[in-house]
């Protein structure tokens, strides 16, 4: 697969990992090398990368603790999350309004 999108193995595995942004043209030729629809290997799920920094006095461990995790959203609680992001921005909009009209009465 890596001599497919032309890159090297280790980058491929960062690709793999959802380290790195496969782009739609290296979907392609993914899908083109599997015989299949991009649509059947191609990930819409948006996934959040979380960093966990721990600090380690143990100087054999040379990762020092640091690594990350991905999590992915399921899409209604995605669609959920953002509906309430819009209420409260709507929310703030009107408490502006409300400020600037009491502002102007003074």
């Amino acid at each position: 697969m890596s001599k497919i999108l032309s890159t090297d193995v280790s980058n491929y595995c960062r690709k793999e990992n959802g380290e790195v942004r496969i782009y739609d043209d290296e979907w392609e030729k993914l899908a083109k090398a599997l015989d299949v629809p991009v649509e059947e290997i191609k990930e819409d799920k948006s996934a959040n990368v979380v960093q966990n920094l721990t600090f380690n006095d143990n100087s054999s461990n040379t990762q020092s603790g640091n690594y990350n995790q991905y999590y992915s959203i399921p899409s209604p609680v995605m669609d959920n999350l953002q509906d309430y992001i819009a209420l409260l921005k709507e929310q703030v909009a009107f408490l502006k309004q409300e400020i600037e009209g009491l502002k102007s009465k003074k």
